[in-house]
């Protein structure tokens, strides 16, 4: 499998997280398919906005799982804050079905995926055969 690089201006990238986060009041408050439809949406929109590749999504009853990449511009504790803050918002305007105050849980897991640790242990033991000849290396 080829894991796809990214690119700004001046740095290539792949930073890749698992985001896990769940409803203040836990039960099933995201059940209703308009819900999830309008996350989904939303989701998007914040991606396109930011930057964001969003690869995979589970929206549950009870929680939100997302994969996504987030550029080295932004760090992940912020793209979550953005992702929470403007879901809600949206969500209180669109639907009247929660109460004032938080709707999602204070806390989330992230946890970072990315190349393989087989691949890089691999990499940095045959850092050995990859040397250059410096005293023979000719600049100009």
């Amino acid at each position: 499998m080829h894991t796809k690089l990214y690119q700004l201006e001046h740095c290539t990238y792949v930073c890749q997280y698992h985001i896990v986060w769940t409803p203040r009041y836990r039960g099933k408050v995201l059940a209703d398919i308009y819900i999830k439809q309008e996350l989904k949406r939303i989701f998007k929109f914040i991606a396109n906005w930011k930057g964001l590749a969003l690869l995979q999504w589970h929206i549950g009853d009870e929680h939100i799982h997302l994969f996504l990449v987030i550029p080295p511009k932004y760090s992940a504790s912020y793209i979550i804050q953005v992702l929470k803050a403007k879901s809600s918002s949206w969500l209180k305007k669109k639907t009247k079905k929660f109460p004032k105050g938080a709707l999602w849980a204070r806390g989330y897991f992230v946890s970072t995926v990315g190349i393989n640790e087989h691949a890089i242990r691999n990499y940095i033991k045959n850092q050995d055969n990859r040397k250059v000849d410096l005293e023979n290396l000719k600049l100009f």
